[in-house]
């Protein structure tokens, strides 16, 4: 698994490391069942205080991506409550879009940027499944 942190970023570095490996789940360069790096290993791999990593699993775990297991250490398992997950897709795109209106972007513009994202996970490392096509 290949992370790269930006230090300069606004955005913190546990979330950082969150979202990378989020999308690496999402383009099965994880897939379920993979057992992350020990919390000691990423975090001198990045460079990074373990407690940033730690955070960062704690995080992930919280939010149904890995579990937390005594011997494996954090094993990816996606825990796929399709109505929460729906719910929180529409928090977070509320922003987005409302800065999109503000931004002059058209609905057609939306849908063929969040198409081409969509079509460029193909299938995901959480359940085999084709990502929309």
């Amino acid at each position: 698994m290949y992370v790269e942190i930006d230090f300069n970023s606004d955005e913190a570095i546990y979330v950082q490391l969150c979202n990378q490996i989020i999308i690496g789940i999402a383009t099965a360069e994880i897939k379920e069942g993979d057992t992350l790096p020990s919390v000691r290993q990423l975090a001198e791999l990045i460079g990074i205080n373990m407690h940033t990593v730690n955070k960062a699993y704690s995080v992930l775990r919280q939010e149904g991506f890995v579990k937390l297991d005594r011997r494996k250490g954090a094993v990816i398992s996606v825990d796929v409550d399709k109505m929460e997950a729906l719910k929180e897709l529409e928090q977070e795109l509320t922003v987005v879009m409302a800065k999109a209106i503000c931004k002059n972007i058209t609905r057609e513009e939306v849908h063929q940027l969040i198409d081409g994202l969509y079509d460029s996970y193909g299938t995901c490392g959480c359940d085999g499944k084709s990502g929309g096509k």
